[in-house]
């Protein structure tokens, strides 16, 4: 009994803490070529917009949208394919200039045999209010990736503001997933070899109108503005981990993360951060597609 007992307290400890939180739909989408969103990034460039992304198939676009729903650009990227695009991140370049960051890591069938990443800088927005025409973005830069371990299905990039350094995380339906980042110095002429940073592991929660395994899925992740939180979606969750000061990202993913449970979405695969660190966005894969701000005690 006694070791039963034992084992009962151990797995309590390490359960996520469930946070209250206030699910908003602020506005949904008005454009319906919009029908897939996979990624969600705050804007570095103007304040109350969002860029975001089709799955798998669609056009090799970035879309910005405001609080409104408005389609305020549409920018296509030059020698660029979406063959499985599933997250974006904003963040600043080397030289502190606001750029984007498109993962194309989508790999259903694990058969991949190299996915890639592209950046591009961040598109400027002219029409104040109104949807501008189709623009083209500069030429992206293109990292072809492989993992030390063979190929993954992914969902997740997260990049790091401070240090610049490019995460990915993997998607398992048994909620195996890791975390991978880039090589600290990057060489755009080499194929990236990923580092495995450490496993990251999702047990899985009933809810109404989820299956458990639907919580194991990592859907998206995002860093806060100052770093010290990651956030990771998946049909059913939000989980955060806070990384203290001093601690490494795989120290501060070995603690139990808290959860949050948005209203139901039917297909969450975007997340990000506000500026203020606490907020949450998220968007759903489907048509009409809706804008939600998570705010926090």
């Amino acid at each position: 009994m006694r070791t039963l007992l034992s084992c009962f307290l151990l797995l309590l400890c390490n359960l996520p803490a469930q946070e209250p939180s206030a699910t908003k739909i602020v506005a949904t989408l008005a454009d319906t070529r919009i029908k897939e969103s996979s990624g969600l990034a705050r804007s570095m460039r103007h304040p109350d917009i969002f860029w975001t992304i089709n799955d798998s198939g669609s056009e090799p676009c970035v879309f910005a949208i405001d609080l409104q729903g408005r389609t305020r650009a549409k920018v296509r990227l030059p020698n660029a394919v979406n063959f499985d695009w599933e997250d974006l991140s904003s963040g600043l370049d080397e030289d502190q200039q606001p750029v984007l960051y498109i993962a194309d890591i989508g790999d259903n069938f694990v058969v991949r045999p190299s996915v890639q990443v592209y950046r591009i800088p961040e598109p400027a927005i002219s029409a104040e209010g109104k949807v501008v025409p189709e623009t083209t973005s500069q030429a992206p830069t293109i990292w072809h990736i492989n993992y030390p371990d063979g190929a993954h299905n992914a969902e997740s990039l997260p990049v790091h503001p401070q240090t610049r350094r490019i995460h990915i995380l993997t998607k398992s339906e048994d909620g195996k997933s890791a975390l991978y980042a880039f090589p600290e110095h990057l060489v755009i002429s080499k194929p990236v070899v990923l580092e495995k940073i450490t496993n990251v592991p999702f047990i899985g929660h009933e809810r109404i109108g989820k299956r458990v395994v639907d919580d194991r899925r990592a859907t998206g992740a995002a860093f806060s503005a100052d770093g010290c939180h990651l956030v990771v979606s998946t049909y059913s969750s939000l989980y955060e981990w806070s990384i203290p000061e001093g601690k490494t990202i795989a120290e501060a993913l070995s603690k139990p993360p808290k959860r949050l449970v948005p209203d139901l979405l039917r297909q969450l695969e975007a997340v990000c951060y506000d500026a203020d660190g606490k907020t949450l966005w998220i968007t759903s894969e489907h048509l009409p597609t809706p804008l939600v701000k998570i705010s926090r005690p």
